[in-house]
C-alpha cells in the first residue's frame, strides 16, 4: 500500500510536514538556534550553520550567536569602510 502524499517527519515528540523547517529543541539545552532541520519525504535532515573562520586572536559572538566575528568588524562595516583584503 502506498502513501497518499509526502510523508511527515517526527523529531522528538513533534511531527513536521514535508518541506517544513525548524530549529530543533534538545533537552536539556533547549532550542538549538545554530542548527536547522527540515523534513524531506519522511526523512529528517539537520545541518549546523556554517561559519567562515575569524581572522583574529579573540573573536566575539555579538550579532550572530552561531558565528564568531572579530571585534569591531560590524562597526567598521556600518561606517562604510572597505573590507580588508584576505588571502
Amino acid at each position: 500500500m502506498q502513501a497518499d502524499g509526502p510523508r511527515a517527519c517526527r523529531f522528538g515528540r513533534r511531527w513536521y510536514l514535508n518541506n517544513e523547517s525548524w530549529h530543533p529543541s534538545v533537552p536539556p539545552f533547549g532550542e538549538m538556534k545554530c542548527i536547522l532541520c527540515w523534513c524531506v519525504s519522511g526523512e529528517t535532515h539537520c545541518q549546523r550553520q556554517e561559519c567562515p573562520p575569524a581572522a583574529c586572536a579573540s573573536p566575539a559572538r555579538r550579532d550572530n550567536p552561531c558565528c564568531a566575528k572579530c571585534r569591531g568588524e560590524c562597526e567598521r562595516s556600518h561606517v562604510g569602510t572597505a573590507p580588508r583584503n584576505t588571502p
